[in-house]
């Protein structure tokens, strides 16, 4: 039976202005898009039952939902057409058959938690991850309870809600959210045999959060016109006039924002304000999100676009190959070798803190991170987890040295990107 009471959180949402916007919060909730996989409609059911929808016939009711949604960090209207590419690949696969029934990962034993029920609060889309969340059910016994919302939305009622949270688990889209929860110390310290599953680079450097899958930057181009050996050394090199009408990008998109926070990070703000002011000079074509980015580098609309990897490949499945678009992923450990991750973190106000741990294994254990490999074409971040052989092997690429954590200053990348004209 679903728990009515996690229905009201998106109208408590709608009073939480003056509250967000003194934490920081409603800034990133206003200006940013969607990335890949966020899911519109915020519900909380088991992940074995359909959430309910809200009768379309209620004015109310559909201006809140608009409202709501809008605020998002992710999604708003402008990246409904990534939502809708994205979650075609990805509804409802059928695990079993997708990852033959690799043993799972767990330490208290198949069935264990019956009768015991985890909360999450889920950035990631129900498309995405209620097959994985009902095959751990299945699996553990246990009842999974998720609230669909944005990342940053999801981030900032629990910052609200403090330690009245009824959430076990915080699984989030980007690594800044879950830096931004951390900061407030809402998170408790992992253990280690959790952590250890992954590599440091990946993984809060203070235990409080674990990369459960990746994402890396990538240059898309079209092969008819662009061959690998155009890409330059450095993405900040895309500045230079030979590029000038012939790239494309998505300033409202949440990832390139991440990567204009990070690049903030690792070179400053000046770098940041010269590569976004070198990039608008070129007189770039701007889309509403990845996958239009990616579709106009296929058409030869622009030779060069700025993405996350994914996107190309889950277009070459649908189309059986052949596509005239390759992606050029940075390896040297510059700012374009940048690879975010979606991760998760329980937190210290847990009711549940034994069971959100063994899911937390079970998310990082074989079965789901080749469902993340192959339905998803992310990249798996557990150790001895084979990448899709379609990806430049995770090993192979020099991330730069950052803290994923300090990607939290998306408010101050939004100014900056304001500033410039690009927003």
């Amino acid at each position: 039976m679903v728990d009515r009471r996690f229905y009201t959180r998106r109208k408590v949402l709608r009073g939480m202005a003056g509250g967000l916007t003194a934490l920081g919060i409603m800034p990133l909730l206003a200006a940013c898009s969607d990335d890949d996989d966020e899911d519109p409609t915020a519900t909380t059911a088991p992940a074995d039952e359909p959430a309910p929808t809200e009768d379309a016939s209620d004015p109310t009711a559909t201006s809140d939902e608009t409202e709501a949604t809008e605020a998002m960090d992710e999604p708003d209207a402008t990246e409904t057409t990534d939502e809708a590419d994205a979650t075609a690949t990805v509804d409802e696969p059928d695990v079993t058959a997708t990852t033959g029934e690799p043993e799972a990962t767990g330490t208290t034993g198949e069935g264990s938690l019956e009768g015991q029920e985890v909360v999450i609060y889920s950035g990631r889309s129900e498309e995405l991850v209620d097959p994985i969340l009902r095959r751990f059910e299945e699996w553990s016994g246990a009842t999974v309870r998720v609230q669909y919302a944005g990342t940053a939305e999801l981030a900032a009622t629990i910052l609200e809600e403090g330690d009245n949270s009824p959430a076990d688990i915080f699984f989030a889209q980007d690594a800044g959210a879950l830096g931004a929860i951390a900061r407030e110390g809402m998170f408790a310290e992992l253990p280690e045999d959790i952590l250890s599953l992954v590599d440091d680079r990946f993984n809060s450097p203070d235990g409080q959060w674990v990369g459960i899958s990746g994402r890396a930057r990538a240059v898309v181009y079209n092969t008819e016109n662009v061959s690998e050996a155009d890409i330059p050394e450095s993405i900040l090199d895309f500045t230079g006039s030979e590029w000038e009408g012939r790239l494309g990008w998505a300033p409202t998109n949440a990832s390139l924002q991440a990567f204009v926070t990070a690049l903030r990070v690792l070179e400053g703000d000046d770098v940041a304000r010269e590569w976004l002011e070198g990039i608008q000079a070129n007189n770039p074509q701007v889309y509403s999100g990845n996958t239009p980015v990616v579709e106009a580098a296929i058409s030869g609309e622009i030779d060069a676009g700025f993405v996350n990897h994914y996107y190309l490949h889950r277009l070459q499945e649908e189309a059986g190959g052949g596509l005239p678009a390759e992606n050029y992923i940075y390896t040297n450990g510059t700012p374009g070798a940048l690879i975010n991750v979606a991760g998760a973190g329980i937190l210290s106000t847990a009711s549940n803190p034994e069971g959100a741990e063994e899911l937390l294994r079970y998310l990082l254990g074989e079965e789901a991170q080749l469902y993340f490999a192959e339905e998803t074409f992310e990249y798996p971040l557990a150790s001895g987890v084979e990448t899709n052989p379609d990806l430049v092997p995770l090993e192979d690429i020099q991330t730069p040295d950052i803290d994923l954590s300090d990607l939290d200053d998306l408010e101050g990348t939004l100014e900056l990107m304001t500033e410039v004209g690009v927003l």
